[in-house]
C-alpha cells in the first residue's frame, strides 16, 4: 500500500498554512524552558520555507502569535518579540535572496516602534519577490480580523447591498492571497484557535501529534501527501462518480 501511495503524483497545494503548536512541550519534555522551544521553533522555519520552494507551494502562512497570545506571561511575551526580531536580524537577507516575499497579517499596533520599523522595511525590501510569499500571521485573530474587515467597510461608506464575499476577501488581512487548501496543526491539538476562520472555509486540514520543532521536510511531504488522497468537493456532490 505504502509503495502504491508513493507511485501516486503529488498535488501540491497552492496555499499552505501551518498553526505551529508545541513549542512550550518541546522544551518542557527536555527541560528547558519555553523559550527555548520558541528559539527550536524558529530554527525550523528555515528547513520548513526551503521545503515549501522545492516542493512547489506559492504561498505559505504562519500562526507565529495570536491575539489572545498577549495573556501569556510578560516575560515570555518579551521573549517572543525579541525572537521575532533576531529571526527578522538573522533570516531576512537569505530569504530575500531566495525570492520570498514576505507579509504580515494582523495589527502592529502594539508591536513596539523599532520592531515594526524592522518588519515593514522587510516587507517593503522583499515586495518584488515571487518565488514565494510568506504570510507571518503576528498579533493575529480572526475574529479581530473581520471586526477590523467590517469597521473598514463601514468608514468607507459601503453599504449593505454591495457587500459580497469578494469585497469582504479585499478587506481582510490576507487580500491579495487565495484561500489556504491545506491548514496543518502541530502538536496534537484538535483545534482552529481563531486561526483564517474566514478563508479556511473549504481548506483541507491536517494534524499532528508531532511538535513544531521537530516538523521538518519529511512531516510537511507526509501532510501533502495525505492532501493529495482527499476529495475537495466544496460542498458540491462528487462529479467523478
Amino acid at each position: 500500500m505504502a509503495k502504491d501511495r508513493e507511485a501516486l503524483p503529488m498535488k501540491i497545494p497552492q496555499h499552505v498554512a501551518i498553526i505551529m503548536d508545541g513549542n512550550g512541550r518541546w522544551a518542557l519534555s527536555r527541560s528547558l524552558p519555553r523559550l527555548a522551544g520558541h528559539r527550536a521553533g524558529t530554527e525550523n522555519l528555515r528547513r520548513v520555507i526551503e521545503a515549501c520552494v522545492e516542493l512547489g507551494v506559492q504561498y505559505l502562512t504562519l500562526y507565529a502569535f495570536s491575539t489572545e497570545n498577549w495573556g501569556r506571561p510578560v516575560e515570555e511575551v518579551r521573549g517572543l518579540m525579541r525572537i521575532l526580531e533576531d529571526v527578522i536580524d538573522r533570516e531576512m537577507a537569505e530569504l530575500h535572496k531566495n525570492g520570498v516575499q514576505l507579509r504580515h497579517i494582523g495589527e502592529l499596533d502594539r508591536i513596539k516602534p523599532s520592531l515594526k520599523k524592522k518588519v515593514l522595511e522587510a516587507i517593503e525590501m522583499t515586495k518584488d519577490n515571487t518565488r514565494l510569499v510568506l504570510n507571518v500571521a503576528f498579533n493575529y485573530g480572526g475574529r479581530d480580523e473581520i471586526v477590523f474587515a467590517i469597521r473598514n467597510m463601514i468608514e468607507d461608506g459601503v453599504s449593505a447591498e454591495d457587500v459580497t464575499f469578494d469585497l469582504v476577501n479585499r478587506y481582510l488581512f490576507t487580500a491579495g492571497s487565495p484561500d489556504p487548501d491545506l491548514i496543518i496543526r502541530t502538536s496534537g491539538e484538535l483545534r482552529g484557535s481563531n486561526f483564517l476562520i474566514w478563508q479556511g472555509a473549504y481548506a483541507e486540514w491536517y494534524f499532528t501529534p508531532i511538535f513544531w520543532p521537530d516538523f521538518g521536510k519529511d512531516e510537511l511531504k507526509t501532510a501533502i501527501e495525505e492532501y493529495s488522497q482527499r476529495n475537495r468537493r466544496f460542498g458540491q456532490v462528487n462529479k467523478k462518480k
